[in-house]
């Protein structure tokens, strides 16, 4: 990573060192963290690149589950807490040591080899956030299947098109889940989605919680504990799987195209998220560890499960939503659990943040170390709740950026090697290994403090190889636009201290009378007004401009929608960010389309005030919301 002369902030020189060897020598770099690892079989080659194709630890033998079990067991971790799941719904607790949970693991995936699924077959996961989740995760990289996680709140067709595509033969659900004291339905979403479509499944396992049993198809549905039964008796020992050999799919949206499907090896995965876990997070052996995703996303699946289970740690899985039933919840289980550090994303700041400060503060916080946020950009008003206020600049609160494509965090504040100042709205710097840039449309380097698209120069581990089925269409979505490297397809700048600034989607940044302005810079300049709870911003076609800023608000509880509201913020925008910022409309609002990891969907957004087709958005939270947006851009 380069750092210009001009930089004001002293890198210590560890981080120095790290950086640099990184680059230089990374062969020797990642096969030194790959060895605190259990390998069967030692790689022959760290890693191997055939433009645009790559491995990582070639000839080399390992397994994710039983790095993160036996591994752990056989140091002692085998009483201690692995797993403890919480909810909104006012059940009982759970808590699952490691013993535990290896002994359902093994029992679930005698299962799965009973029932016909062997070595490189998929198994579609559609759960809610309960243990069994995981441990359905953990039994099909155990055996050596490629599990399809498919996020629970999906409807019958999104769940429909990522099965089709994974080819799965077994789909994993439940009969219910909780959400805001409402009983979703899962397995009904199941049998529609197996309606009229060219699927292989041949057999549903479903995991009883209602009251009443669902409807079950016979020679096709069995219950949870009848799979197990099936079991008894087959063999469940640990596969050595091939470096390269896939541990899961997991479908990211096309914009307007089918979900693609990302795929991540049991070798370099492993490496990556262990290694990412270690120098941004400082993870450590018998902490608690939070992050308040759900397993249907990457976060979910590398720093919910994987992760956490890898350093041995005890993970919180949390089924429901951050104010429900009362807006203090999350506080109140980061108290009774003693976390350590709390992975959290910016929609869920906002939400605590409405609610005020005096409900963290009934709450004994001193347990928690750290604070980390993705998903995007973490706003600076947000950043300054949470470090001034709710924890009184006690510990870092740290934003950082990664991808579904990445597996783990590529821009961030290395903690857990030497933390450097923070600046708020930004990601921080390239991690170590990530040979990161800023180029201008052509491909060519530009200065600090200039916009331009982020890329990565070459692969790193936790990359994707390739696109499930479909290499062609992952060449070209990322490996195209500026051949020889990687596209994230974000925004970013890069200033003088080097470092990264995002502002969107390369397609979110407005280009006003040829002033390029990010998105995420209005939309902080909006929220920084006291009556703003949330904002989504982006370009409207102007003739006279080229483009102007066109919000949708959402206002916080009691603020009332005035014609006066909207051009007090235009004057706040403009004096926060200059005359060139041009809002040519505001909209209030009560919801934002979002998707259900919490991410704006501003492409849905930008197709709605410009009566274009909405493309793919079976990501979306909340499909109201849609027509309310187009009820305020269409009404007088």
């Amino acid at each position: 990573m380069s750092v210009s002369e001009k930089s004001r902030i002293v890198y210590p020189q560890q981080l120095k060192r790290m950086l640099v060897r990184a680059l230089e020598d990374p062969g020797n770099f990642w096969g030194e963290i790959a060895s605190e690892l259990d390998w069967f079989k030692r790689w022959d080659k760290v890693f191997d690149w055939n433009y645009p194709d790559f491995s990582w630890f070639k000839g080399g033998t390992t397994n994710l589950a039983h790095n993160c079990l036996e591994r752990n067991i056989e140091k002692g971790n085998g009483s201690k807490p692995a797993i403890i799941w919480e909810n909104g719904e006012g059940l009982p607790k759970r808590v699952l040591t490691y013993d535990e949970l290896l002994l359902e693991v093994k029992k679930f995936a005698a299962g799965l080899k009973a029932l016909g699924i062997t070595r490189g077959d998929r198994v579609t996961i559609y759960m809610p956030m309960v243990p069994e989740a995981a441990i359905a995760m953990l039994a099909c990289t155990r055996i050596g299947a490629i599990h399809s996680v498919v996020f629970g709140g999906f409807g019958y067709g999104a769940l429909a098109d990522r099965m089709e595509d994974a080819e799965s033969r077994i789909v994993v659900t439940a009969d219910v889940a909780y959400r805001r004291g409402t009983v979703v339905k899962l397995k009904e979403v199941v049998d529609e989605a197996l309606k009229e479509r060219r699927h292989k499944i041949e057999k549903v396992i479903v995991l009883k919680r209602g009251a009443q049993n669902p409807p079950m198809t016979p020679g096709r549905d069995l219950f949870w504990e009848e799979a197990i039964e099936k079991g008894n008796g087959t063999n469940a020992d640990v596969e050595k799987m091939r470096a390269d050999e896939l541990a899961f799919i997991l479908h990211t949206s096309g914009t307007m195209a089918k979900p693609k499907g990302t795929v991540q090896p049991h070798g370099s995965y492993q490496v990556y998220i262990y290694a990412m876990g270690k120098w941004v997070y400082d993870m450590q052996q018998g902490e608690v560890w939070w992050s308040t995703s759900d397993v249907g996303w990457i976060v979910g699946h590398s720093y919910v499960v994987y992760a956490p289970l890898l350093f041995g740690c005890t993970t919180i899985m949390y089924e429901g939503l951050p104010d429900h039933p009362t807006p203090d919840v999350w506080w109140q289980i980061l108290e009774r659990n003693k976390v350590n550090r709390l992975w959290i994303s910016p929609t869920g700041v906002r939400a605590l943040m409405k609610y005020g400060d005096d409900y963290p503060k009934k709450y004994d916080l001193s347990s928690v170390k750290l604070v980390v946020c993705a998903g995007e950009v973490l706003n600076p008003p947000a950043w300054e709740w949470l470090q001034k206020r709710v924890f009184q600049d006690r510990i870092p609160v740290i934003d950082h950026m990664w991808q579904t494509e990445t597996g783990g965090p590529i821009v961030g504040n290395p903690c857990g090697i030497a933390l450097l100042p923070i600046k708020p709205g930004s990601a921080t710097i390239p991690l170590p290994g990530v040979d990161a840039d800023i180029v201008d449309e052509e491909g060519k380097p530009v200065s600090s403090g200039v916009e331009g698209t982020f890329v990565i120069r070459r692969p790193i581990p936790g990359l994707t190889p390739t696109l499930w089925r479909d290499h062609t269409r992952y060449v070209e979505s990322y490996w195209s636009k500026f051949p020889g490297v990687y596209t994230s397809g974000d925004a970013a700048l890069k200033d003088e201290d080097g470092y990264i600034w995002f502002l969107g989607r390369v397609d979110e940044v407005i280009k006003i009378s040829a002033h390029r302005i990010g998105t995420i810079e209005i939309e902080s300049a909006l929220l920084q007004h006291p009556s703003v709870a949330e904002a989504a911003v982006v370009g409207r076609p102007d003739q006279l401009r080229g483009e102007t800023a066109c919000a949708f608000v959402v206002l916080k509880s009691g603020v009332a929608p005035a014609d006066g509201l909207k051009q007090v913020l235009r004057e706040s925008v403009r004096k926060t960010m200059g005359p060139i910022v041009i809002i040519s409309d505001i909209y209030f609002v009560s919801i934002l389309p979002k998707t259900r990891s919490g991410k704006i969907m501003r492409r849905v957004v930008r197709a709605i005030i410009t009566d274009k087709p909405l493309g793919d958005f079976s990501t979306i939270e909340d499909e109201s919301s849609i027509e309310e947006l187009k009820r305020a851009v269409h009404t007088p």
